[in-house]
C-alpha cells in the first residue's frame, strides 16, 4: 500500500495557496493510489522546538548510547524521521518567505537531517526509493528567464537538502505571481487552475 506523507507549512489555512495546491493534489493522489494512505504534518499547528544544545547533543550521540534524558529530548524529532521513512510520496506544501522557506518549515528540517537515521556516517543520504512533490507558492516569479531566477534560494535550498538526505526524484510546482491574488486582480481559482495539469501529472507519477 503506498503511503503519502503531506507536510504543511502555511499558517494562513483555506485562504494559503500552497494549501490549495496540496489540497488539489492529495485530491489526485487518491485517485491514482485508491488504496494509499494519507498522513498530515501541518506545521503550522505543531509548533516544532527549535533546536538547542541538549538536542544538539543528543542528535550528535550515536543511537546505541543514547540516555533516557537523550532519548526524551529526540521524541518530536523521532517520530518526524519515522514518518519520512514510512512514506513513499512525501509533498511539502510552502510559501516563500523573503525568498525562502519559512521558519516552521526550517525546523522541520533541521529535525529529520538526523545523523544514523537519514544521514549515514560519513554523510551518505540514507533516505532513498522516495518521490517528493513540492507545491510552492511566492509573491514573486523566480522560473527561468525572470529577473529575479537568482533569489529562488527556497527552491534550492529544498532540492539540496532533499538530495543530502537521498530524495533526488523531486518535482516542483512553483505557483509564482501569487500576489495577483491577495491584491484581486485575479481570483484565488483562476489562479490556481493553471497548476492543475501540473498537479495532476504529479500525484500519478
Amino acid at each position: 500500500m503506498s503511503k503519502l506523507l503531506v507536510v504543511e507549512a502555511s499558517p494562513r489555512g483555506e485562504y494559503s495557496i500552497s494549501r490549495n495546491l496540496a489540497t488539489r493534489f492529495v485530491a489526485d493522489w487518491k485517485v491514482a493510489h485508491p488504496a494509499g494512505e494519507v498522513v498530515e504534518r501541518d506545521l503550522a499547528k505543531a509548533d516544532l522546538p527549535y533546536v538547542n544544545l541538549p538536542w544538539l547533543g543528543a542528535s550528535l550521540t550515536p543511537i546505541e548510547a543514547h540516555t533516557p534524558e537523550m532519548k526524551e529530548v529526540l521524541t518530536v524529532s523521532n517520530e518526524l524521521v519515522d514518518e519520512l521513512l514510512a512514506a513513499d510520496h512525501i509533498a511539502i506544501s510552502t510559501p516563500v518567505y523573503n525568498y525562502n522557506i519559512p521558519a516552521n518549515l526550517k525546523s522541520y528540517v533541521d529535525h529529520i537531517v538526523r545523523k544514523g537515521r537519514t544521514l549515514g556516517a560519513t554523510g551518505e543520504g540514507l533516505v532513498s526509493g522516495k518521490k517528493c512533490t513540492v507545491l510552492m507558492a511566492s509573491g514573486g516569479v523566480y522560473t527561468e528567464g525572470s529577473p529575479i531566477q537568482d533569489r529562488d534560494i527556497a527552491t534550492m535550498y529544498l532540492r539540496l537538502i532533499l538530495k543530502v538526505i537521498g530524495i533526488e526524484e523531486v518535482t516542483f510546482i512553483a505557483a509564482g505571481g501569487s500576489k495577483v491574488v491577495d491584491l484581486r486582480q485575479q481570483s484565488r481559482e483562476d489562479f490556481l487552475a493553471q497548476f492543475v495539469p501540473a498537479i495532476a501529472a504529479a500525484a500519478k507519477a
